[in-house]
């Protein structure tokens, strides 16, 4: 923050995170600065008022509303209450860890969300603006956290959390600060939507490139023929076309018992969380202790060359597969994941390979059932008839080094992407918490007007 200039005189607080602020601010609390909680529906509320609803997991930090919701009153759940109106400012009063902290900005009408926020409006000498980023300042928020109460569903009292200290600057200056932040988060986020698509773009060609490895081979000098599948199309003539029962000598899914929440240590039995194949290798950690008054199913040990496939997930992560590798004893198959045993003319580290194509991807969603959005279903015969185009197991081999090859290099620049975009994100949040604590002083920036003929 070397840019910004500081204040030429300072003031001590008896707050750790406003050890000292301007001298001419005033050191208050949210609740004196801020009223709460001033309005909700009742229960003699018209059943027939639309209402557009925000819940919790529809909030961030970076993003703020992310989705709302549409609906009825009377089919709306109990905790959709809360009303709210441009300047407010919403924050998460449980699983405060989640950090869910927005502004509202030109609501729609009959806005309303969920008892489990705190509605913070504003008074005449508080500028909602910078009220906003001030309630998302690194201080504020650790402030929340810590005085939540609870392991697993931590909370805080709306009438606690009011009572985090707060500053109140000049009216003038709160404004001043707030353009200054609206200006450099505008040019932040766009940086980070930039990285992002940059991420999207590696990813779509990390999986172009697995795909037709995975379905023409590495030669294209090689005679082609139809393979008979229409979305498949056509693979190297001397390839043997099959389906994936032919491929494998055993399918079986796992079991699923009643599991401690924490991860099994290195000496216990622990049952395998379906996220355990969510990433590009097999993860152990993903797991969970199996109570020590219930005895393990031994049959579903985990054994190196298993290959492990998603059954029931989201419609993004279904039919996620991995390898296991260099496994521990004593983890175990949950019935949320199918295991495969290959036969010998297969290769596993292609047959995973192939797994994760785009191929196989549209294969399940052809076939997913399930009416949720956020949970569907593949069967063992949707698995076992999915359309596998075999090469001789030496090309196999050859293939699936390549495809390890090009993806570690993809890998490696979508890794560097996303530390950019880390870095992006602490710089956001350091330069809001900088302004709003008075640690940086903002007040002579001047915001960069478009050139003649540009408009935004």
């Amino acid at each position: 923050m070397a840019l910004y200039p500081a204040y030429k005189k300072y003031k001590q607080t008896r707050c750790a995170w406003l050890k000292e602020i301007p001298e001419h601010w005033e050191f208050k609390r949210i609740k004196n600065v801020a009223s709460h909680n001033d309005e909700a529906l009742d229960e003699r509320t018209d059943p027939d008022l639309e209402i557009e609803y925000i819940d919790i997991s529809s909030v961030s930090l970076i993003n703020g509303i992310e989705k709302t919701e549409s609906m009825p009153f009377e089919k709306a759940p109990s905790r959709a209450r809360r009303k709210v109106k441009d300047g407010d400012i919403i924050v998460s009063t449980v699983r405060t860890y989640l950090k869910a902290i927005a502004p509202i900005c030109k609501p729609q009408e009959n806005m309303v969300v969920s008892t489990g926020f705190a509605v913070i409006r504003p008074r005449e000498n508080l500028f909602s603006g910078f009220a906003a980023y001030l309630l998302q300042s690194n201080g504020f928020v650790g402030d929340v956290v810590a005085n939540s109460v609870g392991v697993s569903y931590p909370a805080i009292n709306a009438s606690d959390l009011v009572r985090i200290p707060a500053v109140e600057p000049p009216l003038e200056e709160q404004k001043a600060i707030a353009r200054f932040l609206d200006f450099k988060t505008a040019q932040i986020d766009a940086l980070i939507a930039k990285k992002k698509s940059l991420l999207d773009k590696l990813a779509e060609k990390r999986t172009a490139l697995i795909s037709h490895a995975v379905t023409k081979g590495l030669d294209p000098s090689v005679p082609m023929e139809d393979s008979g599948v229409a979305w498949l199309g056509v693979i190297p003539a001397h390839w043997k076309f099959t389906r994936v029962r032919f491929a494998i000598e055993a399918l079986e899914q796992g079991w699923s018992p009643q599991c401690n929440s924490d991860p099994a240590d290195d000496e216990q039995w622990g049952v395998m969380k379906v996220g355990c194949v969510n990433g590009e290798t097999f993860d152990s950690t993903e797991n969970k202790a199996l109570p020590d008054d219930l005895l393990p199913l031994t049959q579903y040990e985990l054994k190196d060359g298993d290959i492990l496939v998603s059954r029931a997930n989201t419609k993004e992560l279904l039919g996620s597969a991995a390898l296991v590798k260099n496994v521990r004893p004593r983890l175990l198959l949950c019935d949320k994941l199918y295991r495969m045993k290959v036969a010998p003319i297969v290769d596993s580290e292609y047959l995973v390979r192939f797994l994760r194509s785009s191929i196989a991807r549209y294969h399940y969603e052809r076939h997913a059932t399930g009416t949720s959005g956020s949970m569907q279903n593949i069967g063992q015969d949707t698995l076992k008839n999915l359309p596998f185009p075999l090469p001789p197991k030496p090309e196999q081999i050859s293939i699936a080094k390549y495809i390890d090859s090009v993806a570690s290099n993809i890998s490696m620049q979508m890794q560097k992407v996303g530390n950019a975009i880390e870095k992006l994100k602490e710089y956001r949040s350091a330069l809001i918490t900088n302004s709003v604590t008075g640690k940086i002083d903002v007040r002579g920036f001047e915001i960069p007007q478009p050139a003649e003929g540009i408009t935004s």
